[in-house]
C-alpha cells in the first residue's frame, strides 16, 4: 500500500502553513504540523509518534488537505452530519396544544411541565419515534415559539 502523504504543496501554502505554526489556535497549530511534517516525507505513524497523537489523526489532516487545500486548518463544528432534528414540522405544531394542556391529562403526577416530562409525553403522543434529550426538548419548544410552566 502506497503511504499517504501530502503532495505538490505550492510555495505560498507552504508559507501559509508555516506561518499557521505561530497560531494562538491549537487545532491549526497541529493541522500545520501535522501536514508540513507529511509534506517533507514523513509517514503518518512516524507524525503520530512525533506529536502524540493517533495515525487515524494523521491520515484524517491530509485527507482534509487533498479535499479541502487550506480551508482545512479552519476547525469544523462537532455535532454529527447524521444529527437531524427529532420533531416535523407536523409535530411542532402539536406542541403548543400539548404545552397548554395540563400533564396531569397526559397521566403525569405533576402540574407543571418539565423538558423531561415533555420529551416523555412527546414521545408517548407519538410526535417523536424515541425519546428525545431535554436539549433537543428545548429547542422543539423554541421553534414552536410555545411557552411553558
Amino acid at each position: 500500500m502506497k503511504a499517504l502523504m501530502v503532495q505538490g504543496v505550492s510555495l505560498e501554502a507552504k508559507q501559509c502553513l508555516e506561518k499557521g505554526l505561530q497560531s494562538g489556535k491549537a487545532f491549526r497549530v497541529r493541522r500545520c504540523q501535522i501536514l508540513l511534517s507529511s509534506a517533507r516525507g514523513w509517514k503518518a505513524r512516524e507524525i503520530a509518534e512525533q506529536l502524540y497523537c493517533s495515525d487515524e489523526t494523521v491520515r484524517c489532516a491530509i485527507h482534509a488537505f487533498h479535499r479541502e487545500g487550506l480551508a482545512c486548518l479552519e476547525e469544523k463544528g462537532h455535532r454529527p452530519h447524521s444529527a437531524t432534528f427529532s420533531f416535523s414540522q407536523e409535530a411542532l405544531s402539536q406542541l403548543p396544544d400539548l404545552i397548554a394542556a395540563s400533564p396531569r391529562a397526559y397521566g403525569q403526577e405533576h402540574s407543571l411541565w418539565s423538558l423531561e416530562r415533555l420529551a416523555l409525553v412527546s414521545y408517548q403522543e407519538g410526535l417523536t419515534d424515541r425519546l428525545v434529550s431535554y436539549e433537543t426538548m428545548r429547542d422543539a419548544v423554541q421553534r414552536a415559539a410555545a411557552k411553558y410552566r
